[in-house]
């Protein structure tokens, strides 16, 4: 949900893909993968244009991966976490999106200490930890394995930088710089596969502005 505020990293797609493709944001704060499942053919259908569909982004773990006993709203156990990943990854199969166009994120990785104080500040115990974070975003990587499914670690790949708390607002949401980092590597990922869609109208300087309907009505993929 957040990622289409100031410097998120699907705003950062967006506007990398004006004039070729739309950025749909179907993220939502706090759910997880069981309420996810659910809802989701309430929000990608074949009515919805799946058949021009380039990518799909499937970013779930950090809530999943709360602890039971202190966060049992958000909590689902580690083996219904995939589960609910292989199911979403069916269902948009059966709306003829596949695999190689699904992108799944694991969750980032979790700084104790600054969810802690966040934590404390609202009465609560730590309801996270980050070896647990970690274990969902190995079932992650494994599911994406299992499925044929293109895999974004977010987990390994920020801790490569040993102190990785810049690339969180708060310890568990992404900051600015997280944002930048995510959206990075998404696009790595995605640059060959858009790099070859045609821009959907011509740049202004490029219309014949004696007969605009040549440059205007044409077919972009003829």
């Amino acid at each position: 949900q957040f990622s289409f505020q100031e410097n998120g990293w699907g705003a950062f797609l967006a506007e990398r893909l004006v004039r070729k493709c739309d950025v749909v944001n179907r993220g939502l704060s706090g759910y997880n993968t069981r309420w996810a499942k659910l809802i989701l053919p309430r929000l990608v259908g074949k009515s919805t244009g799946t058949e021009s569909t380039v990518a799909v982004t499937i970013f779930f773990g950090a809530n999943d991966s709360a602890l039971k006993d202190l966060n049992p709203k958000q909590h689902v156990p580690l083996e219904e976490y995939a589960a609910n990943l292989k199911s979403m990854i069916q269902y948009l199969k059966s709306v003829d999106i596949t695999e190689d166009r699904i992108i799944l994120i694991t969750p980032p990785p979790l700084q104790e200490s600054a969810w802690e104080k966040e934590c404390l500040a609202k009465g609560d115990k730590l309801n996270r930890n980050n070896a647990t974070t970690g274990q969902y975003a190995q079932a992650c990587v494994q599911v994406a394995r299992d499925c044929g499914t293109d895999v974004l670690d977010l987990w390994t790949l920020m801790q490569k930088n040993q102190d990785f708390s810049s690339y969180l607002s708060d310890g568990l949401h992404l900051s600015a710089k997280g944002n930048s980092f995510l959206a990075a590597q998404l696009w790595s990922r995605l640059e060959k596969k858009l790099s070859a869609l045609p821009s959907l109208l011509p740049y202004w300087r490029d219309v014949d502005h004696t007969n605009p309907e040549a440059s205007l009505l044409r077919d972009p993929l003829q």
